[in-house]
């Protein structure tokens, strides 16, 4: 049988959308290096030319993620007529129905911490520029007031993150029912936007 010689982008491809599959079913900590090796049979010469270890890899399926919904935030704005504040709406609920259910309990499975920690960390690097360009549209829409708009969207994704999520910690189902009915206006309060406008995010989980 003829050797198949891929083009190294397409390979490097490859391997990160294996591994993404791998991490995801078989949990990042279980998964080996080997197993790529086996899933894509290649050797292990090929495959520590493009990483050099399990965590490098990881870094680069956590990138692809989170670029791979980047660009759709990116092209919902572009496609949304409309100010900062409805574009901002738009891409909050598409948000939501990205946000698969099968992932995030992956994710919040044990063994997979390492890539739900860092999946957090580059959501909040990413996404926070581009929200912040929003809230500076908005400043100057003048629906928003502040003259942090990279900071504000920081705190705000961090927020979020951190103080809903149950793969972080077991909060009780008190505590994020308080913090759910906050969030809009704290927001609201923060970005000294109009009264109510921020009550379009519906933070859910099952509790």
């Amino acid at each position: 049988m003829a050797r198949i010689v891929k083009k190294p982008t397409e390979r490097r491809s490859e391997i990160i959308k294996t591994a993404r599959d791998l991490f995801l079913t078989k949990d990042y900590e279980k998964t080996t290096m080997q197993d790529f090796m086996n899933h894509l049979g290649i050797a292990k010469g090929t495959i520590y030319h493009y990483f050099n270890s399990k965590e490098e890899l990881l870094e680069a399926v956590v990138e692809d993620i989170v670029n791979e919904h980047l660009e759709k935030m990116q092209i919902l704005i572009q496609k949304t007529e409309g100010n900062a504040l409805q574009k901002i709406q738009a891409i909050v609920e598409e948000g939501n129905k990205i946000a698969a259910p099968s992932l995030l309990e992956t994710l919040h499975e044990r063994g997979n911490e390492a890539m739900h920690t860092r999946l957090l960390v580059a959501t909040l690097m990413k996404q926070a520029p581009l929200y912040a360009q929003l809230i500076q549209q908005g400043c100057e829409e003048g629906i928003f007031k502040t003259s942090t708009p990279l900071e504000c969207a920081e705190f705000i994704l961090s927020g979020l993150q951190f103080l809903t999520d149950l793969g972080i910690y077991p909060w009780a189902k008190e505590d994020l029912m308080r913090r759910f009915k906050a969030f809009p206006k704290l927001i609201e309060q923060l970005l000294q936007a109009p009264k109510d406008s921020f009550q379009f995010i519906k933070l859910e989980v099952d509790l």
